[in-house]
């Protein structure tokens, strides 16, 4: 009885992860897509890489820093949420940097989902639809693109399923946030797409016998009901933002929320919103909404039971400001799915001393001037930034950045 129960637990779960690839399958054809599992030790862990904006003067670095940072955390799945490449009028040269990027997880086997910033496709040659195509000849993309079905290009679900297999243990959303509304402000997620969510949102708690799949949502713009998780001052602080479109008023941390990471700069959400940070208040499913765009900011605010955070451009540029990029990771536990672990790394924290000398020794010589080159002028970002921090404490008492 026992085993017969276990094959139609794993037949449903079969199922379960067929019904939510169909999306987009007729605009890809029949991809196969990859299994999305725990391990044995019941993790899985998760890298976001946003807004590395890859063009000829910065890719060799920052793909090879990427490709560092996967060997160290090694990560179950690859999350990249935007502003990927310059999408140049020729298509070869667009697709010469999606194949540096692609590459580095191809050649570990990892997972990869991508969707859209605003910048993917405001110029260039290549339509979202064409750049998601090219990204999935690659074996290692899981991501989808949703054909005529949604607003934008890749709006998609990845169910993850237990150690065991025998259930749906976890979700991942990804949405495209679009790149600019009809009057020129940033995009945002559409009502459609909200409406798709919901509707999915219920399948897999239906199917897991009632009970909410937790989850987390990626996508390129930030939800506008950020500014509600955030102070509002009546006046310019020192470390407060102004808003995105009401220029008179000015945001900050509230030391009355759980806050984690740095806000360095406004963050620039869409000037409209069709409520999608609502609906997942609602379905109560998404612990967090984690987004890029705001290249500098690498924070998480708790609003409404979830989390809305940002992580920093993964991306290096070689100017004095660029070793404080880097990547975000979380670390989801199938035993307790209601939490996550999540942490900022930054390129200056990422090689110490020891990784450096491996590097030197192993006759990377590309790599050893890189890793100088980035370990060097980290220690002048991080000097500033800790003093910046000391300065505002003394002076205001107020703490404008908390442990990543």
């Amino acid at each position: 009885m026992k085993t017969a129960k276990r094959m139609i637990s794993v037949l449903m779960a079969v199922i379960i992860m067929a019904g939510f690839s169909l999306t987009g399958l007729a605009a890809e054809g029949k991809r196969e897509k990859k299994t999305l599992q725990f391990g044995a030790d019941g993790k899985f862990s998760i890298m976001h890489v946003t807004d590395t904006h890859l063009e000829s003067d910065n890719v060799d670095a920052s793909v090879w820093l990427i490709a560092k940072a996967c060997d160290k955390e090694k990560p179950d799945l690859v999350v990249i949420t935007g502003d990927n490449v310059l999408n140049s009028d020729d298509p070869d040269e667009t697709k010469s940097y999606i194949d540096k990027l692609m590459t580095v997880f191809e050649e570990r086997n990892i997972p990869t989902a991508v969707t859209f910033g605003n910048h993917d496709s405001e110029v260039g040659a290549m339509s979202r639809e064409d750049l998601m195509a090219y990204y999935n000849t690659y074996s290692c993309s899981v991501s989808v693109d949703d054909g005529e079905a949604l607003s934008g290009c890749g709006t998609y679900s990845l169910p993850i399923l237990s150690s065991d297999g025998s259930k749906v243990k976890f979700n991942v959303w990804v949405f495209d946030s679009g790149d600019y509304d009809n009057e020129g402000h940033y995009g945002y997620v559409k009502a459609d797409q909200v409406e798709w969510y919901k509707a999915e949102s219920d399948k897999l708690t239906a199917a897991n016998g009632g009970e909410v799949v937790h989850s987390i949502a990626f996508q390129h713009i930030i939800v506008a009901d950020v500014y509600e998780a955030l102070k509002k001052t009546e006046r310019k602080r020192l470390f407060s933002y102004s808003h995105m479109y009401n220029k008179d008023e000015y945001y900050m941390f509230d030391p009355d929320r759980v806050n984690h990471g740095t806000l360095t700069e406004t963050p620039c959400s869409g000037y409209y919103n069709d409520g999608q940070f609502s609906a997942m208040v609602e379905k109560g499913d998404v612990l967090g909404i984690f987004t890029g765009h705001d290249h500098t900011n690498a924070f998480g605010v708790e609003y409404k039971g979830i989390e809305i955070g940002n992580t920093v451009s993964t991306r290096y540029n070689g100017d004095a400001f660029s070793s404080q990029y880097g990547y975000r990771m979380f670390e989801i536990d199938e035993n307790d799915t209601s939490k996550y672990t999540t942490r900022v790394e930054h390129w200056f924290d990422m090689l110490d001393n020891d990784d450096v000398r491996t590097i030197r020794n192993s006759g990377d010589d590309y790599g050893y001037r890189l890793a100088l080159d980035v370990n060097f002028k980290g220690f002048f970002q991080k000097l500033g930034m800790k003093l910046g921090r000391g300065i505002v404490s003394i002076f205001s008492g107020r703490q404008i950045s908390y442990p990543d």
